[in-house]
């Protein structure tokens, strides 16, 4: 085959257009002659490979070609195909009375780099425009049929800041927001869609918005404050590196419970004639399971029964559980009689 076009970009045959547009990037950056004047002939020759390795695999006709007939099909001609369309899709044009080949046209890695990035040479200060640095746009959790749209910032510069690169291109800083999820959804684990909207660059340098969904694994037993990182996910601009995208567990709040780390807590609102003579909590636990716990010991206002293992699962041992822990809010009475009083005095004199 010659030249491995694969092999200079780093990637597999089944890589996809981001994947190209990633590995040309980061490659074009460390090898332009401009970046490496003391060994400005390696640079060339490597900027060359790269340029070349890109400007082909990108190009879907190129890369049929190339597939089929390596390197000097692609340059020097290919036979006529069998059937008609040519390999992989490919088209074909005459070539006279001669046999049919493919006419490929290459291009000079400084147009390929400029049509990339929008600009021939990053490093000698020159100025790119730039608009304004805007993170992705999202469609909120398409779980449960919500599909509200939000926009997020990057907080990145504001429009029309010229671009100096010294080194590696500069990462635009990450983008978070807050992901809510149910105390049955962080007990139990869930799956989350996120579409959200973005812009990526073709290889012209134009910016394009393109629709992506993003799938989110929660794990049973995440707490507050959980990153989920998607790399790159912002808007692709030249000369910089998209933003990730961070999405940051919340918790809402809970009809019954509340979390306390590991431990689930309830209260129990209960009378003073059962907090003396003994009461039985009925619950509902976070999976569905129906709980009855009879308590016999006298409730006092700072009592709490300890249910073991009945909290939420721990985050990296979701088998194992925290524990549930009951809480009562007694309600005393008003005013009692002079009857009621006595009673009292007698049932609870030593």
């Amino acid at each position: 085959m010659g030249v491995d076009y694969y092999k200079i970009l780093g990637v597999d045959k089944n890589a996809k257009d981001d994947d190209l547009k990633k590995a040309y990037r980061k490659l074009a950056m460390k090898w332009h002659p401009d970046k490496n004047p003391n060994n400005k002939k390696e640079a060339e020759a490597k900027f060359k490979q790269i340029s070349e390795a890109y400007d082909v695999l990108s190009d879907p006709q190129k890369k049929a070609v190339y597939d089929q007939y390596g390197e000097e099909g692609l340059k020097g001609g290919v036979p006529p195909p069998d059937a008609a369309g040519g390999p992989g899709g490919a088209t074909f044009f005459s070539t006279g009375d001669g046999p049919t080949s493919f006419r490929f046209s290459s291009r000079s890695p400084e147009d390929i780099f400029a049509d990339f990035f929008g600009f021939s040479s990053p490093f000698g200060g020159a100025g790119g425009g730039g608009g304004g640095m805007r993170g992705a746009r999202f469609a909120s959790d398409m779980f449960g049929g919500e599909d509200i749209f939000r926009s997020f910032s990057d907080n990145g510069g504001g429009g029309g800041a010229s671009m100096h690169f010294h080194g590696a291109p500069r990462k635009a800083p990450p983008i978070e927001n807050k992901l809510p999820c149910s105390l049955e959804e962080l007990y139990k684990g869930t799956t989350k869609k996120m579409k959200i909207s973005r812009e990526i660059a073709d290889a012209s340098g134009k910016t394009i918005p393109v629709e992506e969904i993003l799938t989110i694994e929660i794990k049973p037993g995440w707490k507050k404050g959980t990153k989920i990182t998607f790399p790159e996910k912002g808007n692709e601009q030249p000369g910089i590196t998209p933003a990730d995208l961070v999405f940051i567990i919340d918790e809402k709040p809970h009809k019954l419970f509340t979390r306390d780390g590991n431990d689930l807590v309830i209260t129990q609102k209960i009378s003073l004639a059962e907090a003396l003579t003994g009461y039985t909590v009925h619950l509902t636990t976070l999976d569905g399971r129906n709980l009855t716990i009879p308590i016999n010991n006298v409730i006092h206002p700072t009592y709490e029964e300890i249910v073991p293992r009945e909290g939420m699962p721990l985050p990296k041992e979701p088998t194992r559980r925290g524990n549930l822990k009951i809480k009562f809010d007694i309600k005393f009475p008003s005013r009692l009689t002079s009857d009621q009083k006595v009673g009292i005095k007698k049932l609870l004199s030593p």
